[in-house]
């Protein structure tokens, strides 16, 4: 989401670092926050700031693990049994994270095992 030009140059730098929340993440908040209510594509991308030419994409993955349906022109939230397990799969990321620190994906990187190294072996 852009902001304005004196926001930018009057801001400190630590003020101006972008969300670690993800278009999926915007999108089942919202959709979490109305259960009992199914939307249409341009309402969630509208509701959520989730950019047009990603909305659709960021819909059909949630889809394909079962965190939202999808029904002619509408999308709502998926069944509680999947939806719960999502929320406690990122509660204990977001636990993990608080208490150890996040992840640096260059220095995970480095120790990661190649696939094609090991099917060499």
């Amino acid at each position: 989401m852009p902001i304005d030009i004196e926001t930018f140059e009057s801001s400190a730098p630590d003020r101006l670092q972008h969300s670690r929340e993800t278009n999926a993440d915007r999108v089942m908040r919202f959709l979490a926050a109305h259960p009992d209510q199914a939307f249409t594509q341009s309402e969630i991308r509208d509701a959520t700031d989730v950019n047009a030419g990603s909305i659709s994409v960021v819909l059909s993955r949630l889809e394909d693990r079962g965190l939202v349906r999808h029904k002619g022109n509408y999308w709502a939230l998926g069944e509680d049994d999947d939806v719960a397990a999502y929320t406690s799969m990122l509660e204990s990321t977001r636990a993990a994270n608080d208490r150890f620190g996040e992840e640096d994906m260059d220095e995970w990187l480095e120790h990661a095992v190649d696939d094609a190294d090991e099917a060499t072996e």
